[in-house]
C-alpha cells in the first residue's frame, strides 16, 4: 500500500524498518524536528529521520501537524493508510481522515490500560505482570480508537522499561505489518475498547527520578526498573570527595529491615520504608553503567553508609 509513516524514537524505527522490508510504498516519513542530542548538544535528526534519509525516503519534520500548509501537503500525498508509532504530536481530524483507509497507531500497552505518553514505563512502575502492543484505528480522542490486533508481552521481576521496550518494538513491528496486510485484504476486524479499566500513562516527570528511600521497597524497585535506562532513578552517595550522584539502573526487592536509605551489607542492599532494595546495576555521574560488583571495586560502599 501507499502509506505515510509518522514516528520519532527507536521504538518507531523498528516498525519503519519492517514496513520498508515488506515492500510498502513509503510516500513520506514524518518525524519530530532535529533536537539537541549528545554531549555537545548539537542538533541531530531523530532515529526515524536519520533512517529515512539513509533510505532515500522523503522526510518532513513539521513543528505542528495542525499547520494548514502541513495538512494540505499531507492530503496531497493521496495515501491508502497512515501508520503512526510514537510520533509525539496530536494529529487533527483533517490528517487522520486523509488516507483512503484511515490512520492506524501502534501503541505499547493493552488498551484501555495505559493510554498516553509513557505506557511502557508506567506498566513496569505499576508492577504489571503482562502488557502488550496493539494496532488501533486513530480517532481524535487520546488512544480511544477501536483495536484491530494485539500481542501480549510479559514483564519479569528483572525487566526494565528498556528491556520491555526492545521486546515490544520487535513484536509490534511484526504485528503492524500483519495488520496492514489484513487491512489491504479487507479482513481486519475492529473491536471497540472496553469502557472499564481506563488508565493514563502520564509523561515521566524529572522529579520522579529522585529516589525516596522512605517509600516501600517493592515500589522503589519498580520505580528503578521503570525509569531505566532513561531518565534513570538516582540517589546521592557520600564519598571522600563529597556527595556523588548515582543512577540506579537495575534492582531487586529483598525482605530485610533497617533505617531507610541505610546500606545493609557490602553489596549494595539498601533499606527502604518497608523491606530493602538490592542495587544490581548503577551509573556514577560522568561514567558508564556498571554492574554493582564492578562499581564496588572502584567505589566500595560499606554497610552503614546512608544514601540520600
Amino acid at each position: 500500500m501507499r502509506l505515510a509513516f509518522l514516528g520519532t524514537p527507536d521504538f518507531a524505527l523498528t516498525a519503519l524498518r519492517r514496513l520498508v522490508e515488506a515492500g510498502h510504498e513509503i510516500a513520506c516519513v514524518y518525524s519530530q524536528p532535529p533536537a539537541p542530542r549528545g554531549r555537545g548538544q548539537a542538533l541531530r535528526p531523530s532515529p526515524v529521520h536519520a533512517f529515512a534519509l539513509e533510505q532515500g525516503l522523503a522526510v518532513r519534520t513539521p513543528v505542528s501537524m495542525r499547520d494548514p500548509d502541513e495538512v494540505a501537503a499531507f492530503q496531497a500525498l493521496k495515501l491508502d493508510v497512515a501508520c503512526v508509532v510514537a510520533f509525539g504530536q496530536i494529529l487533527p481530524a483533517a490528517v487522520l481522515e486523509a488516507p483512503r483507509l484511515g490512520s492506524f497507531n501502534l501503541h505499547g500497552s493493552l488498551l484501555p490500560r495505559w493510554r498516553g505518553a509513557a505506557p511502557i514505563n508506567r506498566a513496569v512502575m505499576a508492577g504489571d505482570a503482562v502488557t502488550g502492543v496493539q494496532v488501533m484505528r486513530m480517532t481524535e480522542g487520546l488512544d480511544e480508537g477501536p483495536v484491530l490486533a494485539s500481542e501480549t508481552v510479559r514483564i519479569g521481576p528483572l525487566d526494565t522499561a528498556g528491556s520491555v521496550h526492545d521486546r515490544m518494538a520487535a513484536v509490534g513491528a511484526e504485528l503492524l505489518t500483519r495488520t496492514l496486510e489484513a487491512i489491504a485484504r479487507g479482513e481486519a476486524v475492529e473491536t471497540p475498547q472496553a469502557g472499564d479499566g481506563v488508565t493514563y500513562a502520564k509523561k515521566i516527570r524529572a522529579k520522579e527520578a529522585r529516589l525516596d528511600w522512605t517509600r516501600p521497597g517493592a515500589e522503589i524497585d519498580r520505580g528503578i526498573r521503570g525509569l531505566a535506562p532513561f531518565p534513570g532513578a538516582w540517589f546521592l552517595l557520600p564519598t571522600d570527595k563529597g556527595l556523588v550522584r548515582v543512577k540506579a539502573l537495575l534492582s531487586a526487592f529483598e525482605d530485610a529491615d533497617g533505617a531507610p536509605g541505610t546500606v545493609l551489607d557490602d553489596r549494595l542492599l539498601v533499606a527502604a520504608g518497608d523491606g530493602a532494595v538490592r542495587l544490581l546495576r548503577v551509573q556514577r555521574e560522568g561514567r558508564g553503567p556498571q554492574d554493582a560488583e564492578a562499581f564496588l571495586r572502584g567505589q566500595p560502599v560499606a554497610a552503614g553508609t546512608r544514601l540520600s
